[in-house]
């Protein structure tokens, strides 16, 4: 006895097997907290404007962002020539999409110096980062003008 499958039969089997494979697939491309968490490296440049005039900007450092959606880290940046080592300590989310928001208290031996807010994606299965300051605010309320843009990658694999 012969067995005949339709050519509709054909293509269904064939598009179920598609959607069975491409289902994994579709969920490993989403990003998460748990996911996109731990330490990363990053290097930061751009300028702020001063009531005095444009000053450029340039920062290294190191964030740690963990799971429950706090991060904390240290920087080195000078501001027009004007050095300083950082500490920073804040919140972060990220969306299913890899964009994120990141906020971040920045301290200077202590005492509170700027608050900022940057928005920016993640890439390369969640291993590099890509975002630009979206705010810095100063601890007297002044906000700052800026353009700054940051780099960043996963210090270690998964």
């Amino acid at each position: 006895m012969k067995c005949r499958i339709g050519l509709t039969t054909l293509v269904l089997i064939v598009f179920a097997m598609f959607v069975v494979t491409a289902a994994p697939s579709a969920h490993a491309q989403q990003c998460s907290m748990v996911g996109a968490a731990g330490p990363y490296g990053f290097t930061g440049t751009g300028t702020l404007f001063l009531p005095t005039g444009a000053v450029q900007i340039a920062a290294v450092g190191r964030i740690n962002l963990h799971a429950d959606g706090t991060l904390s880290g240290s920087e080195a940046r000078s501001v027009g020539g004007d050095f300083a080592n950082e500490t920073l300590a804040g919140t972060w989310t990220v969306n299913a999409n890899c964009t994120f928001k990141l906020t971040a208290k920045v301290f200077v031996s202590g005492v509170l110096v700027r608050t900022s807010v940057l928005v920016g994606v993640l890439d390369q299965n969640m291993t590099e980062a890509r975002d630009v300051q979206k705010t810095l605010t100063l601890p007297d309320g002044t906000n700052v003008p800026v353009v700054i843009t940051f780099e960043a990658r996963r210090m270690f694999s998964r």
